[in-house]
């Protein structure tokens, strides 16, 4: 186990990671979920044998609400035994510098020489506009400055429930340099479907290869995207100049200039 510091503090072994609630190493964790039975007392022990079975020691039912139609939520108490080692984690990061915005813009015009034309849409059924705006939008998002606003970027936001087929259309007859697609939709993994048939398209139309296409969204990871054929992928906190110094300098690694 770890030695106390200087602080007097106990840093974390990060060899034997677990959750906590009060203190350090408990393991206790909270989780909520439905059962399809009517609620009562065998409902509460049906959600306490659940707990069980998803490996926690001494699970507790701390709240229970009767949700009609024989079916019932719960919050659960227990605790996590097992350990990861959080030192032998590997994930897959987008791999380019973040630049601020007059650094992007100059790097446009001296490194590609000039504009670039971005579209961003919400596409399938998807109506979820918010993550796709805080990119595109001018007044931007956490105190930066969305596309729209850039000098070096024609920056085209579609909207929402954007056809794949239209979305390529657009890309076509605008000469796009990037497309920026948001899926906030993931029921059943709609937006794993939806997002492998753009690429699929793409591919189809011979055109994939001149474009740099990212996705972005609370369950999208670089990983995901890579393996759905995207470029990059990009999560939750993600602000404009993370997407335009990745799009910029993809274009220039790629020749798409």
């Amino acid at each position: 186990m770890a030695t106390k510091g200087r602080t007097g503090v106990t840093p974390p072994d990060l060899e034997r990671v677990r959750p906590y609630g009060d203190t350090l190493d408990d393991g206790q964790v909270q989780l909520s979920f439905s059962l399809p039975v009517p609620f009562g007392e065998r409902a509460r022990e049906a959600a306490r044998r659940t707990a069980q079975k998803m490996g926690l020691r001494q699970p507790q039912v701390y709240h229970m609400k009767d949700l009609g139609d024989d079916y019932t939520f719960f919050i659960v108490y227990g605790r996590f035994t097992k350990t990861i080692d959080y030192t032998r984690i590997e994930v897959a990061e987008v791999e380019s510098e973040r630049m601020e915005f007059g650094e992007i813009n100059d790097y446009i015009s001296t490194q590609i020489g000039r504009k670039i034309t971005v579209l961003g849409a919400c596409t399938g059924t998807d109506a979820h506009s918010v993550g796709i705006d805080a990119i595109m939008n001018m007044k931007g998002y956490a105190g930066e400055y969305g596309l729209e606003r850039y000098p070096m970027i024609k920056a085209v936001n579609l909207g929402m429930q954007v056809r794949n087929e239209d979305l390529i259309a657009e890309a076509v007859e605008r000469k796009a340099d990037a497309l920026l697609v948001s899926q906030v939709v993931t029921q059943k993994d709609v937006h794993i479907r939806n997002l492998s048939e753009l690429t699929d398209m793409l591919e189809a139309e011979g055109i994939r290869q001149r474009l740099v296409v990212v996705c972005g969204g609370p369950r999208i990871s670089h990983e995901l995207a890579l393996e759905l054929g995207f470029d990059a992928g990009f999560g939750p906190r993600t602000t404009a100049p993370d997407v335009a110094s990745f799009v910029a300098q993809q274009m220039v690694q790629r020749n798409l200039r």
